[in-house]
């Protein structure tokens, strides 16, 4: 079944072009800002990791390695889409348009953190496996009852495929034809099981012909492959052709989160080698340089710029009034149930007693 699938490629691992053809519409200038969206996610994930060691923000999610995955989709879109990102897509709603204030308020545990700019729309950050699949078929059925041309993107990892949430989110996608965009992010670990003992099937790709649907498998770590591979599954949405499932073969360097210990169930060697040969950025670097377009000070400028846009939203962050914990009640009945008034009535009182 895997032939079936073949791993779409468009630059390889030294920054070659596989098939000139491919890139007759990417130029250099689209190049560097691959690049930069992808430093810039980089730069901020690596913030969070110190942040969260220093207690200043909660327990994080990294996604160190996932860049041009989550760039590249994020980049195919058109404002007015929907994005449904999980907990690990910060480079994504980042790219998208949300802001780096909110995302640190998010680790922070401020509603705030989950709310997106004007205009945009960003679903809050999905923590429950797969519950996030259903929902980006339903907003995409709602814009094809509207009559309009908006799609909706969602991102989940290769262990949600073993949800029914999955699967019943891709058969709604396939009885009424959504416009919909599902975008897995295959990193080869649910946490700390690695797919092979998730799965029998050979890739997530196939899982998308039980429901007809368009599917492909591609290099997760090449931009450009991604940045194509969603463009035409956005211009099939658009166009009434309806949903497409791909499958970003991808790898992620650090921990599932930062409370946790990779060590345990993977060789952390394997993360070293990919640092050198697969990562996303030195890719573009490696490509860059090759066309003779490599520019350290430009590098540099990017570099500066970025790091102060992180200095910036982490001053707005901590001067951010701290979460109240009564907070954790609202929006979830609009009428609390009993069990949920009592705990609302207790916290009250302990907060009296302390106040």
């Amino acid at each position: 079944m895997l032939t079936e699938f073949p791993l779409q490629q468009v630059l390889n691992e030294e920054g070659h072009v596989k098939e000139e053809d491919t890139m007759q519409t990417i130029t250099i200038d689209q190049i560097k800002s691959f690049y930069y969206y992808m430093l810039r996610a980089r730069l901020l994930d690596k913030k969070c990791v110190n942040l969260q060691r220093q207690g200043r923000i909660g327990t994080y999610v990294q996604y160190e390695g996932q860049e041009a995955a989550q760039v590249g989709s994020a980049l195919a879109l058109e404002k007015g889409d929907w994005m449904l990102p999980t907990y690990r897509d910060h480079a994504a709603t980042l790219t998208f348009g949300q802001t780096m204030r909110n995302l640190l308020l998010n680790w922070r545990g401020r509603l705030e953190g989950g709310v997106p700019p004007e205009g945009l729309n960003i679903f809050p950050p999905a923590v429950p496996i797969a519950s996030q699949l259903p929902h980006a078929t339903g907003v995409a059925w709602a814009e094809k009852k509207k009559g309009s041309d908006r799609v909706s993107l969602v991102y989940f990892g290769d262990g949600a495929t073993s949800e029914g949430d999955f699967h019943e989110g891709l058969n709604f996608a396939s009885v009424f034809q959504t416009p919909t965009i599902f975008f897995n992010q295959n990193n080869g670990y649910a946490i700390s099981v690695p797919m092979e003992k998730q799965m029998n099937s050979k890739t997530i790709a196939q899982k998308g012909l039980g429901y007809d649907i368009e599917s492909a498998r591609i290099d997760g770590n090449d931009i450009v492959a991604v940045y194509l591979a969603v463009k035409e599954a956005v211009k099939r949405a658009r166009n009434g052709e309806g949903p497409t499932l791909l499958e970003a073969v991808t790898w992620r360097y650090g921990a599932h989160t930062t409370a946790d210990d990779p060590s345990k169930y993977r060789d952390q060697a394997e993360s070293e080698t990919r640092r050198k040969t697969a990562d996303p950025l030195l890719r573009l670097e490696r490509y860059l340089k090759n066309e003779g377009k490599w520019d350290e000070a430009w590098h540099a400028a990017i570099e500066e710029e970025i790091q102060e846009e992180i200095d910036t939203a982490l001053i707005e962050m901590e001067n951010y009034p701290e979460a109240e914990l009564s907070q954790m009640f609202d929006h979830v009945y609009d009428i609390p149930t009993w069990p949920l008034q009592e705990q609302i009535n207790e916290h009250l009182a302990t907060k009296g007693r302390n106040a």
